[in-house]
């Protein structure tokens, strides 16, 4: 939302995963590349559904294997760009989120994630995380009735 970000030149089809155990706790990691915490995701592949690519980057993340139970919203806000530096790509959102149940695996880390952690609802307020993350993570414990469409 900042008047001063760049145009979006790509648009990219991406997955958030929000995993939560029997405990209610739900899995996030520390992205390498700001810090912040987030439910584990990233881009579709070509040749995968969008559901098979949230399984993937959950795996690749953080070492969950995971199964798709719902969809918790489609989050496509033109004005929330990411600027990738190294290419000089300017991404609109573009991301579905999907409740998913962990079915194995162990926490562990990736060159995408420097912390794999279960977290307790009542502990997410002391994680930082982008707006846009944080209002999915509360979407996915708010168990809506329908997904979110925005």
């Amino acid at each position: 939302d900042d008047p001063n970000a760049p145009e979006a030149n790509s648009l990219v089809p991406s997955v958030n995963v929000g995993v939560t155990n029997e405990d209610g706790e739900v899995l996030l990691i520390r992205r390498t590349d700001n810090e912040n915490w987030a439910l584990p995701g990233g881009a579709m592949d070509i040749g995968e559904t969008i559901a098979e690519a949230g399984v993937r980057e959950t795996r690749e993340e953080t070492g969950i294997e995971c199964e798709i139970v719902g969809l918790v919203g489609v989050y496509t806000n033109p004005s929330h760009v990411m600027l990738y530096t190294s290419n000089g790509e300017v991404r609109q959102e573009c991301s579905l989120v999907f409740a998913a149940r962990p079915t194995g695996g162990e926490p562990t880390t990736s060159s995408e994630s420097s912390e794999v952690r279960w977290v307790a609802p009542s502990d997410l307020d002391r994680y930082p995380m982008h707006p846009s993350m944080r209002q999915r993570v509360e979407h996915l414990l708010e168990q809506r009735s329908a997904p979110f469409i925005g």
